[in-house]
């Protein structure tokens, strides 16, 4: 088996584990009857670099490019995508028809990789911003590394129902409901005085081409994930600058006082390189050592650390230092195991 037919068939059992059959199924016949021979499959088998999901991800970016031909009504595919259930042939048939009439807008396409704001990763976010909020008892600062579009930037506007709870607004944009286990966060109201996030290719969710990118890397068999994000689009306002995260972030490292400064990434600070993680670490950790109880810093994780299940939740945490584990969560937000580390 060549690379590239390994890197789809690694993604498709990630698929299959995150609930998509639709994109194991894709990803499974990509690796079994993609050739080269046209000037895309040949740029595709001669790809420099690692290929796989926690680098380049060239699968997803091909699998994104396809969807967005589909929402676009492109290239006949809406036939044999969700809902539609069709055989291994027939929508080969159609993939391998798109890949040599739509060959130009998926070399394109693929030049830049996935870009995915998935809105039930804000379920944690909400939970951390009730719990620093009574903890502090300050309004909030937000700065998100790796943002993308933005949309858990607005995470305070979402509801979020666990174990018959519901924190947030009381008319949210949209609600959260995660399959919720162990203890839940403290009600506290957060309130969000300023947000801003970062990323080196931002997309803007009010444009066009940006959302169509946005959307295009929620998986097809999933139209939950469709419906919530275009509700948290339809709340943005938020800022995504152009930038260099590390760079960004040290100009915002100032204690502000009487305001808790929450910084945050969702699977995204596992992507920086190891130099920068390794300067931004010590940037925060700086800041941090400044920080008072009027004015604290907030460093917060939902990323993969290698465990067998999920994205593990940490939280750093000044004046103290304290490093805090609040557990682990679907990657995809479809579950959270919650621990209160104050109280376990």
């Amino acid at each position: 088996m060549n690379d590239l037919a390994a890197k789809f068939i690694e993604q498709a059992g990630h698929c299959d584990a995150l609930g998509s059959p639709f994109m194991g199924q894709l990803c499974r016949l990509l690796a079994d009857r993609l050739t080269p021979g046209t000037a895309l499959t040949d740029r595709l088998f001669h790809w420099q670099g690692d290929l796989g999901p926690a680098a380049q991800s060239l699968p997803l970016r091909l699998c994104g490019g396809l969807h967005a031909l589909r929402l676009t009504d492109r290239a006949g595919l809406a036939a044999v995508y969700p809902p539609h259930r069709v055989s291994d042939d027939v929508l080969w048939d159609a993939i391998d028809t798109a890949l040599q009439t739509e060959a130009e807008f998926l070399d394109a396409w693929i030049d830049s990789p996935p870009q995915t704001n998935e809105v039930r990763r804000s379920a944690v976010l909400i939970g951390i911003g009730n719990w620093l909020t009574a903890r502090f008892g300050l309004p909030l600062v937000l700065s998100e590394l790796g943002a993308s579009g933005g949309l858990n930037l607005t995470w305070d506007r979402f509801g979020l129902i666990a174990q018959d709870q519901h924190f947030g607004p009381d008319i949210p944009a949209l609600t959260l409901t995660p399959d919720w286990s162990g203890s839940l966060p403290p009600k506290a109201d957060p309130i969000v005085a300023e947000r801003r996030g970062v990323d080196l290719n931002p997309l803007d969710p009010t444009n066009p081409d940006d959302r169509l990118r946005l959307l295009a890397y929620l998986w097809p068999d999933q139209s939950d994930r469709i419906d919530r994000t275009l509700a948290a689009i339809g709340c943005f306002d938020a800022k995504v600058d152009r930038a260099d995260g590390v760079d960004w972030l040290a100009l915002r490292l100032v204690p502000l006082a009487g305001r808790c400064h929450l910084i945050y990434s969702t699977v995204a600070w596992q992507y920086f390189p190891q130099s920068a993680r390794d300067r931004g670490t010590d940037l925060i950790a700086a800041a941090g050592a400044l920080a008072t109880e009027d004015a604290p810093i907030a460093w917060f994780g939902m990323e993969n650390d290698g465990g067998a299940k999920g994205a593990a939740l940490t939280l750093r945490l000044w004046p103290g230092d304290l490093q805090l584990s609040f557990g682990r969560a679907d990657f995809h937000g479809r579950w959270i195991d919650w621990v209160d580390p104050l109280q376990a």
